[in-house]
C-alpha cells in the first residue's frame, strides 16, 4: 500500500494480531494511531495515568491470554509509564508497549536541549524484553514484526517500540504487509517425545511426585491438565504465589501457600518434582533446602518456555523446553497408555497424613476469626469477600500487610482469578490490574482488596472506572499507616517495647504514619458508591449494596491498626529474604 500514515501501519497489524481494546492516554504525537486503531474496531480506554495503562494491559493480557497493548506520548507519558513497565515485566504478562518520541531531525541523538525527550529506548531496554526506534516509515512493519515476534517468544514480558512522532503522522512510500503466521511462531512450543516418555518414567517410578505450579501454567491456561495429573497420580499441588489457585484450593490435593509449614513439610517429603512454568525463585526459597529436600534426595523435572529458566536454579534430572498445557497434555497421553500401576498402595496413606497438618493450619488461622472486637480484624476481610462474591470473581490483592492478611483468608476456588504483583510487591498496581480484569471479564465480578497505603497511589482511577462504565469493588482497607514498614522499624528500633506493647506510639517510629481519608466519600465525589464500615457484621450488607449499586464501588474498611500489623506469616516473609542455610 501506498499513501498511508506511520500510526495506520502500525494500527493494521495490530488488527491482525487480534488485538481488541488498548489502554493509554491520547496526545497529539500518535493521533493516527488511535485514530486508525479507533477506525479500525479496536476500542481506546483512557486511564488518568500512563502508569495505569500498563497494569491494565497486563491484567488484561493474564486474565484473557491476548496481547496487552498500552501507549504513552513522549518525555513525560513515557516517564510516567515506567513504574508499569517494570512491574508488568517482573510479573511476566504479555504487553507491547508503543511510544511516541520527537521527531527524528533532534533525536536519538538529542541535538540538545530537545523538549520533552529522553533516551526512551535506552532506559526501557535494561526493564524489558525488548525496545527499539525507528528511522523511517518505511521499517514500521518490520520493526513491529520483530516486536511482535519479541511478545510471543519464551517468558512473557513487556516489548516496547518507541516511533517518532513525525513518523506516526507522516505518510509512508510503499509498504508491504504480512499476516501473523509469516513472521512469528503461532502454534505452542512442543516438547520432544523422549522429553515426555523420560518425564512419564520417572513419574511411574517415584515414590511420592508433587507437582510445583508456576506462571507458566497460568499463561497457558492450563488449569484443566494441572487437575487432570493431579488427580491422575495422586500428586499433591504447590504453587508459587503467582500461580496461586492454579489448581482450585478447594482440591484435596491442593497445598495452599499460605500454609507455609505443612507446605515446606510435603516438598521435603516428595521424592520427586515436577515443576511447570517456575524459575524456583525467591518466594520458592530457590528451590533450596530445607524448604525444600536436597537434591540427592529429591529428583527435579523442570519445564518451562524459556530453556534459560531451566536448571537456573536447582539441578535438574530432566529438562524440558516446552508450552506447559502441550506438555501436560503429551504427558497425560502417555501415563493414560499404562495406567496399572500409576499409584503406588501407600501414597494415599502418606497424603492423607501430610494433608492433616494442612487442615490443623487452617483451623489454627480461622481462630482469629472468632475476634469480633471494633475496629474489625482485618482476616474478616477476604473471609466475608470470598462469601458474598461468586466463585469466579476475579480477585485483586494490593499492599503490605493487606496483601498479606488477603492471601491468608480468601481461598481461590476457580483457577485464573487472582491477580497482584507477587514478583514486585508494587503497591497501587492493584487499582490499574483490577480495571483491566473489568474490562478482560465484563460479565465477572471484581473485587480488590487494597490498603489505604497503595489505594493513595492512583484513587483519582475511580473516575475512570465510572467514565467507562466498569464495576470492580475496591474494598480499602484502613489502618492509617505503612503497616508493613512500621512493624519492622518497631523491632529495628525498640523490638523489647514491641514484643511487650505490640505497638509503638507515633513518636516512637519515623513517618510510618497516614492522616484520615474518607474514601468512601472520595469515591462519591467522583460518581461511585462509597460506603464505610468497621464492625465485621456490618461487611457483608456493605458489600452486598456495593454489588447491587451497579457501578463502581469503594468500602472504606477500618481495621485495628496493631492487630494488622501483626499479620501471619510475616516470620517466615523476613525469612524468605535470607539465604536458605541448605546444601
Amino acid at each position: 500500500m501506498t499513501g498511508v500514515t506511520g500510526g495506520e501501519i502500525i494500527a493494521r497489524m495490530l488488527k491482525a494480531e487480534g488485538v481488541e481494546k488498548i489502554f493509554g492516554i491520547i496526545d497529539g504525537t500518535y493521533t493516527q494511531l488511535f485514530a486508525n486503531c479507533v477506525g479500525l474496531g479496536m476500542e481506546m480506554i483512557t486511564p488518568r495515568h500512563e502508569a495505569t495503562a500498563a497494569h491494565m494491559a497486563g491484567a488484561y493480557a493474564r486474565l484473557t491470554g491476548k496481547l496487552g497493548v498500552c501507549i504513552a506520548s513522549n518525555g513525560p507519558g513515557v516517564a510516567n509509564m515506567l513504574s508499569g513497565v517494570a512491574v508488568e515485566n517482573a510479573e511476566g504478562n504479555r504487553v507491547l508497549l508503543i511510544t511516541s518520541c520527537r521527531r527524528t531531525p533532534i533525536t536519538y541523538p538529542d541535538r540538545g536541549g530537545a523538549y520533552q525527550y529522553f533516551d526512551q529506548v535506552g532506559v526501557i531496554k535494561n526493564m524489558s524484553k525488548f525496545s527499539a526506534t525507528a528511522g523511517s516509515v518505511e521499517r514500521f512493519p518490520e520493526l513491529m514484526r520483530m516486536a511482535l515476534r519479541a511478545c510471543y517468544q519464551d517468558r512473557p514480558g513487556v516489548v516496547h517500540l518507541d516511533l517518532p512522532e513525525n513518523l506516526i503522522n507522516g505518510k509512508a512510500g510503499e509498504v508491504a504487509y504480512q499476516d501473523p503466521a509469516a513472521y512469528r511462531l503461532s502454534d505452542p512450543l512442543w516438547p520432544a517425545p523422549h522429553s515426555v516418555t523420560l518425564a512419564a518414567a520417572m513419574l511411574r517410578a517415584a515414590e511420592l511426585p508433587i507437582i510445583h505450579a508456576g506462571s507458566g501454567v497460568v499463561h497457558a491456561a492450563a488449569y484443566q491438565e494441572l487437575a487432570e495429573l493431579a488427580d491422575l497420580l495422586q500428586a499433591p499441588v504447590t504453587t508459587s504465589w503467582a500461580a496461586r489457585g492454579a489448581l482450585s484450593e478447594d482440591h484435596p490435593l491442593a497445598w495452599p501457600m499460605m500454609h507455609i509449614k505443612p507446605v515446606n513439610q510435603l516438598r521435603n517429603a516428595a521424592d520427586l518434582v515436577l515443576c511447570l512454568g517456575s524459575r524456583l525463585g525467591e518466594t520458592d526459597w530457590w528451590g533450596k533446602p530445607p524448604y525444600w529436600a536436597p537434591p540427592a534426595k529429591q529428583k527435579l523435572i523442570q519445564v518451562d518456555i524459556d530453556p534459560m529458566a531451566l536448571g537456573r536454579n536447582r539441578p535438574v534430572e530432566l529438562a524440558v523446553a516446552a508450552d506447559v498445557k502441550v506438555f501436560l497434555q503429551q504427558l497425560i497421553l502417555a501415563l493414560r497408555k499404562e495406567p496399572e500401576g500409576l499409584v503406588p498402595a501407600d501414597r494415599a496413606e502418606r497424603i492423607t497424613k501430610l494433608a492433616a497438618e494442612r487442615d490443623r493450619d487452617r483451623a489454627k488461622l480461622d481462630q482469629k476469626l472468632e475476634d469480633r472486637e471494633v475496629p474489625m480484624l482485618t482476616a474478616h476481610v477476604g473471609h466475608v469477600c470470598r462469601q458474598v462474591f461468586e466463585d469466579d470473581a476475579v480477585m485483586v490483592f494490593d499492599g503490605g500487610n493487606t496483601a498479606v492478611w488477603a492471601n491468608f483468608f480468601t481461598k481461590i476456588i476457580v483457577p485464573g482469578t487472582l491477580l497482584a504483583t507477587n514478583h514486585m510487591g508494587h503497591l497501587g498496581a492493584g487499582v490499574g490490574q483490577a480495571l483491566g480484569a473489568a474490562v478482560a471479564r465484563p460479565k465477572a465480578q471484581v473485587c480488590c482488596i487494597i490498603g489505604d497505603g497503595a489505594m493513595g497511589f492512583h484513587p483519582q482511577e475511580i473516575e475512570t472506572a465510572v467514565r467507562n462504565q466498569l464495576k470492580p469493588i475496591f474494598v480499602v482497607v484502613v489502618d492509617r499507616a505503612w503497616g508493613m514498614v512500621k512493624i519492622n522499624q518497631s523491632f529495628a528500633l525498640k523490638p523489647m517495647k514491641t514484643m511487650w506493647k505490640k505497638s509503638l506510639d507515633t513518636s516512637e517510629t519515623i513517618n510510618t504514619d497516614l492522616s484520615e481519608i474518607a474514601w468512601d466519600k472520595l469515591a462519591q465525589a467522583m460518581g461511585a458508591f462509597g460506603t464505610r464500615v468497621s464492625h465485621p457484621d456490618d461487611l457483608e450488607p456493605a458489600l452486598r449494596r456495593a454489588l447491587e449499586s451497579g457501578t463502581c464501588a469503594v468500602i472504606h474498611v477500618d481495621v485495628d491498626p496493631t492487630k494488622h500489623m501483626w499479620a501471619p506469616g510475616l516470620l517466615h516473609f523476613k525469612d524468605m529474604h535470607q539465604e536458605p542455610k541448605g546444601k
